[in-house]
């Protein structure tokens, strides 16, 4: 099995280098989902952010300002999750490349 060389010396490749740099541009983020909701005859939109807390689900109202924020900051979040599984699918790809897995296979206690 190859030796590994530690991960600071590494060279990364340049679809991990340009995945990097997107997740570094990326700005505020946030979890839960924000909903508008119209209903006719009740003075006009409502907004909500709806989110867990402590195992619990904890919905709040905004303001049209907080509602248009949130949403991009979720929609951020969002897209971090999608760059860190891009990233971590280039190291999976790295390390059968380059050998680094394991030279037997792991034993389970599930069948």
């Amino acid at each position: 099995m190859k030796r590994l060389k530690p991960l600071t010396h590494v060279h990364l490749p340049a679809s991990y280098r340009r995945l990097r740099d997107q997740l570094a541009q990326i700005g505020w983020t946030a979890l839960g989902s924000v909903l508008e909701r119209k209903l006719p005859g009740q003075g006009g939109p409502r907004y909500q952010w709806t989110r867990r807390v402590e195992g619990k689900t904890v919905t709040v109202a905004l303001s049209a300002q907080q509602f248009t924020w949130l949403k991009a900051a979720i929609a951020n979040q969002r897209t971090v999750w999608d760059l860190l599984d891009q990233l971590n699918q280039i190291t999976l790809d790295y390390m059968w490349k380059h050998g680094l897995g394991s030279a037997r296979p792991i034993e389970s206690d599930y069948p």
